[in-house]
């Protein structure tokens, strides 16, 4: 059974626990599959810089923030546009990450499911992202939630995989 949360705008006073839980789910992913990319820490001041270039959001499960992500309308640096469909108002999901202590109970799903809900009501007609194309990457997670490989590139060092969901 998927696990109850409600998923709202995040605000500045949430910056310090973001920060420490996507920590928490960028050690997980190192200690599974060893350092890379996926192992970068986060600060508060970096999950506020976030905050003004996406809308934030946040999943909390009583007063506890289990799940983040990110979405907007600016193009991230990462993202060849080139590689997906033309739409005109695409929306770009950045930043999702679910604590360890929940993860595998349904919450990444749901956050998808919410992502897709506003990006309907945004208008937005299309939701593109990138994930590591690595053990570590969530690449086969966004295939089960109806995204589709569009491409595969490096962006400086980390080999990307870049999907794409059309609304």
């Amino acid at each position: 059974m998927p696990l109850v949360c409600e998923v709202t705008s995040a605000n500045a006073a949430d910056a310090a626990a973001l920060a420490e839980l996507r920590n928490a789910a960028a050690d997980r992913l190192s200690e599974r599959h060893g350092r890379g990319t996926w192992s970068g820490r986060c600060t508060e001041r970096g999950v506020r810089f976030d905050m003004t270039r996406a809308t934030v959001f946040v999943a909390r499960h009583g007063p506890d923030i289990v799940g983040t992500m990110a979405l907007g309308a600016r193009k991230p640096w990462s993202i060849d546009v080139a590689y997906f469909t033309p739409v005109a108002r695409p929306l770009y999901l950045t930043g999702m990450a679910v604590h360890p202590d929940y993860q595998r109970q349904g919450m990444g799903r749901a956050m998808i499911e919410e992502s897709l809900r506003i990006a309907r009501d945004w208008p937005a007609d299309a939701i593109r992202l990138d994930a590591f194309d690595a053990p570590a990457g969530a690449g086969p997670f966004y295939e089960r939630c109806g995204f589709r490989e569009r491409g595969r590139r490096t962006y400086r060092t980390s080999p990307l995989v870049y999907y794409e969901r059309v609304l």
